[in-house]
């Protein structure tokens, strides 16, 4: 795909007019328009300009086919989540996924929740108390790995688990095909994309109580790996980049 149907394929995906982008670019609709039809290249600062404001790399804008990534990524959309209860468990190890949903798989068969419950939900999320010393000179990250549980689900084992109440919110949630195909770049880019259609530029300080800011599930469907990445509606905060731009 060309320079021009990249920029053309990314613009409509973000829902922006020719004349919105040009209007963020500092052209003309007519610079915008020829860009698209491969009629004149954008300069070196309105490539980076272009990769900044879609969220992408400047030599995937430049020659790889963006079009592909409709089969990576779903449309963004709003869900409220209901209420639930989870047990959760932290690790801060050099491969905390792993590590905490091991953990959390055999809590489960030892508190007897997959005999309740055989498709019981695990969600994740990044725990992000881990110290820079920790990180650079131990290799240390953290991670979070929950269980969903039913109503008045008492466990045989307790175990060391956290129990937490979750209250209804709002999450943009978006699913990622196949996301360990490229997992330092499709993941983060999910982040990425949820956060554009936020118009985010970062999580709040202070987070909200009995809500989480975001989490991961990850699923098998059709015989393809998805994940679904949920962001907290109301725990980033605003960049205000796009105000002007109007996106109905």
């Amino acid at each position: 795909m060309s320079l021009g149907k990249n920029i053309q394929y990314l613009r409509k995906q973000q829902k922006v007019t020719q004349e919105q982008l040009a209007e963020r670019m500092s052209v003309s609709r007519q610079t915008v328009s020829k860009w698209e039809a491969d009629e004149v290249v954008p300069e070196m600062d309105k490539l980076i300009g272009l990769s900044d404001m879609f969220a992408c790399k400047l030599d995937a804008l430049v020659r790889e086919d963006l079009s592909a990534y409709s089969e990576i990524y779903s449309e963004i959309q709003i869900r409220t989540v209901r209420p639930f209860h989870m047990a959760q468990y932290v690790m801060v190890t050099p491969n905390p996924e792993d590590n905490a949903n091991d953990y959390m798989d055999r809590w489960a068969e030892q508190a007897g929740l997959f005999k309740i419950k055989p498709d019981a939900k695990r969600i994740g999320w990044d725990f992000p108390f881990v110290s820079m010393e920790q990180q650079n000179r131990f290799g240390l990250r953290g991670y979070v790995a929950a269980y969903i549980l039913p109503e008045e689900f008492e466990p045989s084992c307790p175990g060391n688990v956290h129990f937490v109440k979750q209250e209804e919110a709002d999450y943009a949630v978006i699913t990622v095909y196949d996301p360990f195909a490229a997992a330092f770049d499709r993941i983060p880019n999910a982040y990425k994309r949820i956060m554009e259609y936020l118009e985010a530029n970062g999580f709040k300080e202070k987070p909200q109580e009995n809500v989480l800011g975001c989490f991961e599930y990850v699923y098998e469907k059709d015989g393809c790996t998805c994940m679904d990445v949920y962001i907290h509606v109301d725990s980033v905060s605003k960049a205000g980049v796009f105000t002007s731009f109007s996106f109905s």
